[in-house]
């Protein structure tokens, strides 16, 4: 299966196609970052699905998904894109796209961090800097994409709410927190004497008293 991938962010474009080996390790994959790229590969023999992200430098919108199904009729595609309304994603379908998918729903936060910690191992020969940077990539790449997703904005407006609350609270003061912890250890303290003589009281009970089993 010959799959073309039209992506231009390179860290999704990596992820993607982890995915895509990891349930298909058959699977030819050609990658584009823009559209004109892609009208060149499609001319070719062989490409059977297209991945595609309307977000594109070259094309905006739905003129990429309309440009593809005229260069190639017979070319599945699938769709990706940050638009999760129904309205949006019929308009699509009607172009001729084979598939629709939100990227909140994909779950494009995760593979573009997971992408970060891919790159990071697959630059095993390269210097440190440049895999912390891939890892660092990701995750700014997977933080930005959440911020444009609906569940991605839920957590924020979550986080900011947690850290007012927590805003809120009283610590305690220094003059406070010695006391605290004066008051503990000397209930430690008193513990260990009341245990100590507990211990003792029984040892001379059992063996004294009771066995006769007096220390010469």
């Amino acid at each position: 299966m010959k799959i073309l991938l039209l992506e231009d962010h390179p860290i999704f474009r990596l992820g993607v196609r982890q995915l895509v080996l990891q349930r298909w390790p058959e699977a030819e994959i050609v990658e584009c970052a823009t559209l004109g790229e892609a009208l060149l590969e499609i001319r070719r023999d062989g490409l059977q699905v297209a991945v595609v992200d309307l977000n594109l430098p070259d094309a905006s919108g739905l003129e990429s998904v309309s440009q593809l199904r005229r260069a190639a009729p017979a070319l599945r595609l699938l769709v990706l894109s940050l638009n999760a309304e129904a309205g949006y994603a019929a308009r699509v379908l009607q172009l001729g796209a084979a598939g629709y998918l939100a990227k909140d729903r994909a779950g494009v936060e995760l593979v573009l961090l997971a992408a970060g910690v891919v790159g990071f191992y697959l630059l095993g020969e390269q210097a440190m800097i440049l895999r912390v940077l891939s890892v660092l990539a990701g995750v700014a790449a997977s933080v930005g994409v959440a911020w444009f997703t609906e569940p991605g904005q839920r957590f924020f407006v979550f986080a900011r709410e947690a850290v007012a609350e927590t805003k809120k609270v009283v610590w305690p003061s220094r003059k406070e927190t010695m006391q605290t912890t004066g008051m503990v250890f000397a209930f430690v303290v008193v513990m260990a004497v009341f245990l100590w003589l507990t211990d003792k009281s029984l040892e001379w009970v059992f063996y004294d008293l009771i066995l006769g089993w007096k220390k010469s």
